[in-house]
């Protein structure tokens, strides 16, 4: 099955375990074949892998890189057991999906891969390394997701910003939850803005939501970051209800609310009944770092409110040989500026990577191309026409 342009969708089967029905298990190579190919993990649980980054592969391609993206299980082309019915949630465990990146490799007979995550993929790209660690040559980790004990971080992180910052924006989120507003939603769109554009819009919308009402800024962001009691189902794109089992049972989405305001736990509660109860997550990844013996990159944006800068600098500062390097972006460089997070994987696995942290300026400077990478701009467009942010 051909996939972008110069790459082919090929398959493995996963055979039939206690849990799971035999499947196929579907993922793209492209790009130039190197000495040692570069595996990127996408985020989510439930974003696919072959459909929304094939232009990041695209420009992968273009810069040297030997590329391979596993469709997730659960997910898009992997969606389904051999009979066309749906894989159960008991096949959604965060060890069946590693161990689901060696088939590939083994199937590709590639011996040791740079592993490349972002956000959740994060996760699965350290604990890849916690499970097979001697298939792992290099590893870099976007905006990375350790541990769930994290969301105190979280919390602290966005209601410093949006609640007691004691400045114009934290005053009008506060009037804003005061006078009634949800303030979950509230707290969906004010850190959406903020991560995707910057303090200058989220100040801007929460100035016109408490005088003026809805805007059409403001319902585009309501569309991308809050989440209801609908299982949101793009196919082929982003299917969270066969994969979001692992981010409830294993990484405690449905982590209980503090009790205090813009928790931001309160995103994914109104999904909370539809999946299964945490149960443990299946790594220590905070302890197990420190036993990383291979070159680690790890890359965060100053605005990422979601894996705050605080746990990328816990990352790289306690593996073995860790470089960290910030970027003047918000959550999950692999979506919002691609082209700088694959000229830091050149850098790694050209063996340079301890230059990155030097370069940092000069990587934010590089233009910011994939699909979405384009939604800031947008924002941007939206925001000037309705007279929130200046041309």
């Amino acid at each position: 099955m051909a996939g972008a342009r110069g790459e082919r969708i090929q398959a493995v089967r996963r055979p039939e375990g206690a849990d799971a029905p035999a499947f196929d298990l579907s993922y793209v190579r492209s790009g130039p074949r190197g000495a040692t190919p570069v595996v990127i993990l996408p985020g989510g649980p439930g974003l696919a892998s072959v459909r929304p980054y094939r232009s990041v592969r695209r420009i992968a391609a273009s810069g040297g890189l030997d590329v391979i993206m596993v469709e997730h299980r659960g997910v898009g082309l992997s969606r389904t057991d051999l009979a066309g019915a749906p894989l159960p949630p008991s096949a959604m465990r965060i060890p069946a999906v590693l161990d689901d990146i060696a088939a590939v490799l083994d199937r590709e007979r590639i011996a040791r891969a740079v592993v490349v995550g972002s956000s959740y993929g994060s996760y699965l790209a350290s604990a890849f390394g916690v499970r097979h660690p001697d298939r792992v040559e290099r590893m870099l980790l976007d905006s990375p997701l350790q541990s769930t004990a994290d969301l105190a971080i979280e919390r602290e992180r966005v209601r410093g910003l949006f609640w007691n910052a004691g400045d114009r924006l934290s005053a009008d989120v506060r009037a804003l939850v005061d006078r009634g507003e949800d303030a979950r939603s509230v707290l969906d769109v004010v850190r959406a803005a903020y991560e995707l554009v910057g303090p200058e819009l989220a100040e801007a919308l929460a100035r016109r939501r408490l005088r003026r009402g809805l805007g059409l800024t403001w319902r585009v962001l309501t569309t991308y970051a809050t989440r209801d009691d609908d299982i949101a189902h793009i196919p082929g794109v982003y299917e969270f209800d066969i994969a979001g089992v692992i981010a409830f049972r294993e990484l405690a989405y449905g982590a209980p609310l503090d009790g205090l305001p813009l928790d931001p736990a309160a995103t994914y509660a109104p999904l909370a009944a539809r999946f299964p109860p945490f149960a443990g997550e299946p790594y220590d990844l905070p302890a197990l770092t420190p036993a990383f013996a291979w070159p680690l990159v790890v890359v965060s944006g100053t605005r990422d409110l979601r894996t705050p800068p605080a746990i990328a600098e816990r990352t790289a500062r306690t593996a073995q040989d860790g470089v960290l390097v910030t970027l003047e972006n918000g959550h999950s460089a692999l979506d919002t500026h691609p082209v700088a997070l694959l000229n830091a994987v050149r850098r790694l696995v050209r063996g340079s990577q301890h230059r990155l942290p030097g370069e940092a300026a000069l990587l934010d400077r590089l233009p910011r191309r994939g699909a979405g990478a384009r939604l800031p701009d947008l924002l941007r467009a939206l925001s000037r026409a309705e007279g929130l942010l200046g041309r």
